[in-house]
């Protein structure tokens, strides 16, 4: 997976800026697509004035509202892909445009849990 991960407020640019990026991002997505490497893509998490978190702690179930504390980083993305190797991810990482304002993570999707470790 690759994980776009933004400063706050990164995405307060010029319009055409906003534009120019979007439509680099949809080009990028639809190559690794049509290569069958892209099982699916989202742009943007809403943000966290929306969300909950939801806890269950000794029996006692908590919700609490967002905004939460201040962010020092926000997910703005990210992209499921199909790949052979980590050296294969790593190089579509390297290539993704949103590099040029954000950072790419490059994470490999694991178990939840491993009870040999």
């Amino acid at each position: 997976m690759l994980v776009v991960v933004e400063q706050p407020g990164e995405r307060d640019v010029a319009p055409a800026e906003g534009q120019r990026r979007y439509e680099t991002m949809q080009r990028f997505a639809a190559d690794l697509d049509a290569q069958g490497k892209l099982v699916t893509a989202q742009s943007l998490l809403t943000p966290e004035e929306s969300s909950v978190r939801i806890r269950h702690h000794d029996g006692a179930r908590t919700m609490v509202d967002g905004p939460f504390a201040e962010a020092k980083e926000i997910i703005g993305g990210f992209f499921l892909l199909t790949v052979e190797t980590r050296d294969e991810a790593v190089a579509i990482g390297n290539a993704c445009p949103a590099a040029e304002w954000s950072i790419i993570e490059v994470r490999e999707l694991g178990p939840c849990w491993d009870g040999a470790r």
